[in-house]
């Protein structure tokens, strides 16, 4: 700790970010939503798609759902109905919904103390089956190896074609990268299903399948055995779908996902009361599978000045924290995100980008700190690019970032060529080899700019948090506090998804997640 930042500070801060936090919590217990649902009969083993792309999980979901109020719950409807001998197994009882040659029911009494237990067998297999390929991923990184250092080099392939993707991932860890992310195709996030199969198509990014988690999955881990290392993979859970890619992305044994408690809101027009329950479910799952969840301060840089919004930055890392460790998750999997995008005209930006990185480190001593490169301020100029993600390498190597992004010195100007990928490989290899160990060395005076704009920083944060406390999260939203985007707690894509759960509901994930913690 180099900052002496005042702990009763630091504790009124993270005090405040549990009061903004737990009426969220609430909010987020008292309701399900479509996704939390479909993600359930994922775990039961439910799969595949209709002739015309349609998951079956969708198919099986809209059709209980016509017949019985989303408040209740699929479980119950669907093993009572297994249970009745409407159909042999989840697949063809999908198939008859689809078909409308089944009609759902609530049981009580003794059918819906069999259809409880008959579901939570089911979906215990499926969680079962995600702490199974936990187990592998902690053995494979003792027998395999892990990244010799942190921060782990953490590169973006996404060609929109997988079998594309593969090769390219390859080749980015045989030069040193950690961690490949493939990014999903734009508009993912507000598409209500997850398609199924292996993609060929996708605009600027791949879509996020079950078939392309296992097919990028195996590809890795056959590069990790030939490099002696461990190459972690990531994706996305967010969007209206974040549940379900949680569950598949442990059952394919991902290593890390971003996982934002707000980016989807702000910066998709997702509603807010849709993402917050979604969000906690998924950040269960995460928990059970050992995923690792970054967030998404980083984009708040990119539609707000990242000096007068650098405490905005802060407040959102505190809550990302609170609501992470609620929902299960330990330090060591909080990629909390953060950027280096200030204006490289305002004087003394280095130093500036030095003190908010130096803020997250000590506000969060355990956590792998996701560090984002430059983007907003990349102009073209291919030379200021790359002295720029020199800058920013030096910045995480000084500050002791757990993840960073490999910045590109055309990124966000163009879609990168390879071989800008691998001149960004060679600029954060370079700086992070000749830095060494030089964090040991770096200790900013206790008075001056850095030490000081810290404090500040950190002052501004813990007076937007009392304010919060008072007026309420999902106000803050509506007031455009966060990347200056207003988004009320009525509007947004998917709240005719959502429910307030009834007495009778019953959800064997929820249950065996929050119980076996």
């Amino acid at each position: 700790m180099v900052l002496d930042l005042d702990r009763t500070t630091v504790r009124q801060a993270r005090t405040l970010a549990r009061k903004v936090g737990r009426p969220i919590v609430r909010l987020a217990k008292a309701h399900t939503t479509v996704s939390v649902e479909r993600a359930t009969l994922r775990l039961a083993g439910l799969s595949g798609a209709d002739a015309e792309g349609t998951p079956w999980v969708n198919r099986l979901l809209d059709a209980v759902r016509a017949d019985v109020d989303l408040g209740h719950g699929v479980a119950l409807p669907v093993w009572d109905a297994l249970l009745r001998e409407e159909s042999e197994d989840l697949l063809t009882l999908a198939q008859k919904a689809a078909a409308g040659s089944v009609r759902f029911r609530l049981p009580e009494g003794r059918d819906a103390t069999r259809a409880a237990a008959a579901s939570r067998r089911a979906v215990g297999a499926g969680i079962k089956a995600i702490d199974k390929r936990r187990t592998e991923r902690e053995r494979l990184v003792r027998r395999i190896g892990d990244a010799p250092r942190q921060p782990w080099i953490y590169l973006i392939v996404a060609t929109g074609d997988i079998y594309e993707d593969i090769p390219q991932a390859q080749a980015a860890a045989r030069e040193g990268a950690d961690v490949i992310a493939v990014i999903r195709s734009t508009g993912q996030s507000l598409l209500d299903y997850v398609p199924e199969g292996a993609t060929r198509e996708g605009y600027a990014g791949t879509y996020a399948t079950q078939e392309n988690f296992k097919l990028m999955r195996a590809a890795l881990d056959e590069t990790s055995r030939e490099l002696g290392r461990y190459v972690r993979l990531t994706n996305y859970a967010s969007g209206l779908c974040m549940p379900e890619i949680a569950a598949l992305a442990g059952l394919e044994r991902l290593d890390m996902m971003l996982n934002d408690s707000m980016y989807g809101i702000l910066f998709r027009d997702i509603n807010p009361v849709r993402t917050f329950v979604d969000q906690r479910f998924s950040r269960q799952v995460h928990a059970r599978a050992g995923i690792i969840i970054n967030t998404g301060e980083d984009n708040y840089l990119t539609t707000a000045d990242a000096v007068e919004a650098a405490h905005t930055v802060t407040v959102s890392q505190l809550l990302n924290e609170y609501f992470a460790k609620e929902a299960g998750l330990e330090d060591w999997q909080l990629g909390l995100g953060h950027a280096f995008e200030i204006d490289p005209a305002v004087p003394e930006s280095f130093r500036l980008e030095l003190a908010h990185a130096l803020l997250a480190r000590e506000l969060f001593p355990k956590a792998p700190l996701k560090w984002m490169p430059p983007t907003r301020h990349m102009t073209g100029d291919v030379f200021r690019g790359y002295l720029l993600d020199g800058f920013f390498n030096l910045a995480g190597a000084l500050t002791g970032q757990g993840i960073l992004l490999v910045g590109m010195m055309t990124e966000a100007v163009v879609t990168p060529w390879l071989s800008d990928r691998d001149l960004a490989l060679q600029n954060v290899r370079y700086v992070l080899d000749a830095a060494g160990g030089l964090r040991e060395d770096f200790r900013p005076a206790p008075d001056g700019l850095i030490a000081t704009r810290a404090r500040q920083v950190l002052g501004e944060s813990v007076d937007l948090l009392t304010r919060m406390a008072d007026d309420g999260l999902l106000d803050a939203i509506a007031d455009g506090t966060f990347g200056l985007m207003r988004r009320p707690a009525d509007g947004g894509r998917g709240l005719d998804g959502v429910a307030r759960k009834s007495a009778a509901y019953l959800n064997p994930a929820t249950q065996i997640l929050e119980n076996e913690r």
